[in-house]
């Protein structure tokens, strides 16, 4: 194998921006069928490193080589032409045209000199068969999609491009279980085709399932390659973390007997709770510091469910009591003003949760400014304060509050998100996949923080698609599916197995037998 030559190479690449260094003489290469993970705390340089592999930015200083011939590639669609393809974590779909459009967007199909429209149809239907989405019309315009199929789309429009090295950016984060699969399969068959991928994700399983080679990067420094099997979960997150591992999940609280469980004052009952398909009769009881996850495979009913309760949705039946007093699902002012306030974290947090152009101080104001008036307008210093706690709570690491909140992590935007929510004082917390694409460390704050609020006596109802976090983190699991709650999981009967033949809707007996 020492005769292999790679397909793509950095070597000793830079990236500073102003005084800030975000990759430090970097050495990197990627080989022809070979399936590379990049792995690495939200900061830690990735994102960076794969823009410039990609042509979105040039490095500080440093080459980039393509089979061995020194490039500079002045945007992407140079890169493409190289090979060189990335799917990045911001989809950069356009919304407002069609899905043909979209991946036909570079180099459209033409005939006579102009736009083959037919063509372009049959070509997009050709590449979302391969991806698995025949169910996804040409012609639907893309804002009309949920999350994971854009995601889909985009991985299409990236195979349409005939890439000689794949770049994907935590590309399964959106997706339901059946389409991670899907793309299992893509990424494998493009392997024996002598693809180079490129693998970014923070989830340790795929990396396992899939990768061939892993490489750890840590505060804009590479620390170390190694062969798949070569280093264990532990040491590879010590690794990324720089120190070693703690545990994971807080500390739940002592259990307490049913008597004593039933007396917990209750935040918020559903009753019936009904839309459409997704939510059918859903009832259920909410307890003041307590955490409850919402489990089962995705695209069950558990997003609808959460929209559902902060009242996003039109045309809910059903009834809901916050603090024993019945609300409205009208919409979500009337949640945040409810006995007890009640606050959700969306599923996506650039297009949900943020203005990415905004600073982060006004991003962190925005749901809590009548909490900030002062007698002539917002008051200066009590913003100031306000923003200021926040920051130093959630350890937000930004250059400084003015900074656009486009510029800080994926870890660091979600949290800016959390705190916009939590300066509205929520009793109640609506939390849709929170951890979604967000590193180790990262994570391990939230779970901190959830299980800190719970202690406060906030009450959390808490959708994952990670089992693991709904094991570490929640008193007490409620497994959803076809839009209605199957079975509740507490104590030692909250484990994998139980949550896995759940959501699959299998009847224990029945397993047995």
């Amino acid at each position: 194998m020492s005769d292999r030559k790679p397909y793509l190479e950095l070597k000793r690449i830079s990236k500073r921006y102003g005084g800030v260094s975000a990759l430090t003489e970097v050495d990197f290469s990627v080989y022809p069928g070979e399936i590379q993970a990049v792995l690495g705390e939200n900061g830690a340089g990735k994102s960076t490193l794969i823009k410039i592999a990609s042509g979105v930015t040039d490095p500080t200083e440093g080459e980039v080589f393509i089979e061995g011939r020194p490039v500079r590639f002045k945007s992407p669609t140079e890169a493409m032409r190289a090979g060189v393809v990335c799917v990045f974590q911001e989809l950069s779909l356009l919304p407002e045209m069609t899905v043909a459009d979209n991946l036909s967007i570079v180099d459209p199909p033409k005939w006579l000199g102009m736009i083959d429209a037919k063509g372009q149809r049959d070509r997009a239907r050709a590449l979302l068969k391969r991806v698995g989405c025949e169910d996804v019309h040409p012609l639907e315009l893309v804002r009309n999609l949920p999350l994971s199929r854009r995601q889909m789309v985009e991985i299409a429009k990236a195979l349409g491009r005939d890439p000689r090295i794949l770049i994907l950016d935590e590309a399964t984060s959106a997706l339901t279980a059946d389409d991670v699969e899907r793309v299992y399969g893509i990424i494998r068959d493009l392997k024996k085709s002598g693809v180079g991928i490129l693998y970014v994700s923070h989830r340790m399983r795929e990396i396992e399932a899939l990768a061939d080679t892993a490489t750890v990067f840590r505060n804009g420094r590479k620390i170390e390659t190694f062969t798949k099997g070569a280093r264990s979960v532990d040491a590879i997150i010590e690794m990324m973390i720089g120190r070693e591992v703690t545990h994971q999940y807080p500390p739940k609280p002592e259990p307490l007997d049913a008597k004593a469980e039933a007396g917990k004052p209750v935040a918020l009952a559903a009753a019936n709770l009904a839309w459409g398909r997704e939510i059918q009769g859903v009832s259920f009881n909410l307890r003041k510091g307590e955490i409850v996850g919402l489990g089962g495979l995705d695209g069950q009913g558990q997003r609808e469910l959460l929209l559902a309760l902060f009242g996003v949705l039109k045309g809910v039946s059903g009834t809901v009591a916050v603090d024993g007093k019945p609300i409205s699902l009208d919409g979500p002012r009337q949640a945040m003003h409810a006995p007890l306030p009640m606050a959700l974290i969306p599923e996506d947090r650039k297009t949900e949760g943020l203005m990415l152009p905004m600073s982060v101080r006004d991003n962190m104001t925005l749901a809590a400014l009548p909490r900030l008036l002062g007698r002539f307008g917002i008051d200066g210093d009590k913003e100031n304060a306000a923003v200021q706690r926040m920051v130093d709570r959630l350890r937000v690491k930004t250059p400084n509050l003015d900074a656009p909140v486009s510029a800080l992590s994926g870890g660091n935007q979600q949290k800016v998100v959390l705190a916009k929510w939590l300066m509205t004082a929520p009793g109640i917390i609506l939390l849709n996949d929170p951890t979604r694409g967000i590193d180790v460390g990262t994570k391990q704050e939230i779970y901190r923080l959830m299980r800190e609020l719970a202690n406060q006596g906030a009450a959390i109802l808490f959708y994952s698609t990670d089992y693991a976090e709904l094991i570490g983190c929640c008193d007490r699991v409620l497994v959803v599916y076809d839009g209605k709650i199957r079975r509740e999981l507490a104590g030692e009967a909250l484990n994998e197995r139980n949550l896995l033949q759940s959501a699959l809707n299998i009847d224990a007996s029945e397993q047995a037998a």
